[in-house]
């Protein structure tokens, strides 16, 4: 079977799983997106083990992950009260404390790869659950972005295969260029239109402004994964989804994006 093929079939099952999630409610996808952040935790931890120079508990990284993920979801659900997020102060400081008996040469490098894989990872998956709760359209929000996310990739690698010849940060990512980049911009703009006025009606300029901030996110979460991998000298962040990779390989685009359109939602519907 070749690449694109193996490809084209394990990214169709995870988006029918994930996209599923998605409609299905808050809940499913809690569920199915915590078993995601689970695994793009410890592959973040596992690719910064390639760094003879960093130390970091990979069992800490991920037990205090999934604590301050647990903690967020429990005040969006009201089942813990606000003042709960204090909690994390001083968990945070107590992380910093343990550099103290540890004996390696780069405590503050070890403290910055800890606290960077809970905000990499945590936060996106926590942020797209909260959206859902949130929800009040046909299609939820989460599960629009998510599609212009996939669009914009999508486009982005046929347009660029068919017509591109003008490399786009060829130090990080040599296969990028800048028809592909613009031509998954353009198609992300019509589909936000489409959702905004067919689907979604009455909401056209949320997502035309949605697909204009996602398009340049999409890009610049996908260059940072690469650019994490190339200073890592790997090609891949995991192996468990076939011709993908793992998770972060499969959500680097989503992980950038959500946090720009969480904030654009907030201050659109919120304002």
């Amino acid at each position: 079977m070749s690449n694109l093929a193996l490809r084209i079939i394990t990214g169709s099952i995870l988006g029918i799983l994930i996209l599923g999630s998605v409609l299905a409610g808050p809940w499913i996808q809690g569920i199915v997106f915590s078993a995601f952040m689970i695994v793009g935790l410890l592959e973040f931890y596992r690719m910064c083990d390639r760094l003879s120079f960093v130390h970091v508990s990979k069992e800490m990284g991920v037990f205090i992950g999934i604590f301050i993920y647990v903690l967020l979801l429990g005040m969006s659900i009201e089942l813990l009260p606000i003042i709960s997020i204090t909690v994390v102060f001083p968990l945070f400081f107590s992380l910093i404390l343990v550099e103290l008996w540890k004996k390696h040469p780069q405590p503050l490098l070890n403290i910055a790869v800890l606290v960077l894989g809970i905000i990499y990872v945590v936060i996106p998956f926590y942020l797209s659950i909260d959206l859902n709760l949130r929800n009040n359209q046909y299609l939820p929000n989460v599960a629009g972005m998510l599609l212009l996310i996939w669009t914009n990739d999508t486009m982005a690698y046929f347009v660029g295969k068919k017509w591109g010849k003008h490399k786009l940060f060829e130090r990080i990512s040599p296969k990028k260029t800048w028809e592909g980049t613009l031509g998954g911009i353009v198609f992300t703009l019509l589909f936000g239109v489409i959702i905004g006025t067919y689907i979604n009606q009455g909401l056209t300029l949320f997502w035309v402004v949605s697909a204009v901030i996602i398009g340049p996110c999409a890009i610049f979460g996908d260059l940072l994964e690469s650019l994490f991998k190339r200073s890592l000298e790997i090609k891949d962040s995991g192996s468990i989804l076939p011709g993908h990779g793992g998770v972060l390989d499969r959500f680097d685009a989503a992980l950038f994006s959500i946090p720009f359109f969480y904030c654009w939602y907030m201050l659109y519907f919120y304002w």
